[in-house]
């Protein structure tokens, strides 16, 4: 960092400023230098309201070099709007940080990356899965994006880097602090592997209303955001919600529907999320889009499911559909009377949502849990636009 990051440390901490306002006051002046030396006329020429003035006006910069400093003594970098570096798929976002602190290597953009989130305080089997879909994607070529809480977050992080992988640990409080303090090991691993990135500056303490807002970086940084495990009204759905809001895909591990930590990814695949019981699930919709990248789960990587209900259908990763057996050999034996007129309805071919319910002549109601169950159990799988069709077909 140079003497030039001054501006940019005291632009991105005006208050009454966002991000907003302060690309759009970038657009306006050309660069933070051009903001910091604006008079009140200048400002006044241009539209900047009065309370926004006032605090453009101050033109302390103590608190600028007090976080250059520490960022020189704690080895925190910094990335701005105006950089190369910056990530693209941030970028592109109108509410982009104009500022971004890091520790580690700044997210590429030869591969996709796929946020995981979920509860803080999920059950062993949510752990387990989270885990396992860390490892996954990283073993299919993708890079994992998750915001470093203990529970969910922090076993997604764990896995990928159980397979070599690269996280994207992003933070609601300075890249300096570690927060929850029993992740100390899991930052330092991430710094080393991949990349931790905060809007705050260094010194910035974890606080409760930095958290929501923290979300929207996860799900624009990456290219798609998958939901393991929340609750009904949780933070993790705030993500998704973000996420579909900038354009990304969101996925949902399906769940029991009396599990209260289920719910909240039923309901999202209620919606229209994309079902996810393996990492392949996420990395096969990429394939393309990053050629020689994104492969099908190298066997040192493959993860063995015993007790987890998802049976592995062969070479290729754990519940590939691609791998599936072929719809006459499907396994109804274990399937409830609903779950099999279900099968029967879609033996004869994809269906839209709509169309299988009045085919049923069931109650909506009815027909979803029983969805959600088949995908768990890799009968079926549900496709863009809400089409349904058996794993196989």
């Amino acid at each position: 960092m140079d003497n030039n990051s001054l501006y940019w440390i005291w632009l991105s901490r005006r208050p009454r400023i966002g991000a907003k306002g302060q690309r759009q006051l970038l657009r306006l002046f050309g660069s933070p230098e051009a903001i910091y030396a604006a008079d009140r006329e200048a400002l006044a020429r241009v539209g900047v309201p009065p309370a926004q003035q006032r605090s453009l006006l101050d033109k302390d910069l103590d608190f600028a070099r007090a976080v250059l400093e520490r960022c020189r003594a704690s080895g925190v970098g910094a990335v701005t709007l105006a950089d190369r570096d910056y990530p693209s798929r941030l970028r592109l976002q109108e509410d982009a940080p104009a500022l971004l602190y890091f520790k580690g290597r700044l997210p590429g953009e030869d591969r996709p990356i796929i946020g995981l989130v979920g509860a803080r305080d999920a059950d062993a089997r949510g752990l387990e899965l989270a885990r396992r879909l860390g490892r996954e994607i990283a073993a299919c070529g993708g890079s994992v994006c998750t915001g470093m809480a203990k529970g969910i977050d922090a076993q997604s992080a764990e896995g990928a880097l159980d397979c070599g992988g690269a996280v994207l640990g992003v933070l609601g409080c300075g890249p300096d602090q570690i927060y929850p303090r029993e992740n100390a090991a899991l930052y330092a691993r991430v710094a080393e592997q991949g990349c931790l990135l905060s809007e705050y500056p260094p010194g910035t303490a974890p606080n409760a209303r930095n958290f929501p807002v923290r979300n929207r970086l996860i799900s624009a940084l990456s290219d798609a955001v998958v939901v393991i495990r929340a609750a009904e009204n949780s933070g993790s759905l705030i993500t998704a919600r973000w996420a579909a809001a900038q354009g990304r895909e969101v996925f949902a591990v399906p769940g029991d529907p009396e599990d209260p930590l289920c719910r909240g990814c039923n309901a999202l695949l209620r919606d229209g999320a994309f079902a996810a019981a393996s990492g392949w699930d996420v990395l096969r919709r990429y394939e393309f889009r990053y050629p020689g990248v994104v492969r099908m789960q190298d066997a040192k990587c493959k993860m063995q499911n015993e007790g987890s209900g998802i049976k592995d259908q062969g070479s290729g990763p754990v519940g590939d559909a691609r791998s599936a057996p072929p719809k006459a050999e499907l396994d109804l034996s274990n399937l409830s009377p609903a779950q099999r007129q279900i099968v029967q309805a879609l033996s004869g071919g994809p269906m839209q949502l709509d169309a299988l319910i009045d085919r049923l002549g069931l109650p909506a109601a009815q027909v979803l849990p029983q969805l959600t169950l088949l995908q768990i159990k890799r009968v079926i799988t549900q496709k863009p636009g809400k089409l349904y069709e058996l794993s196989g077909g």
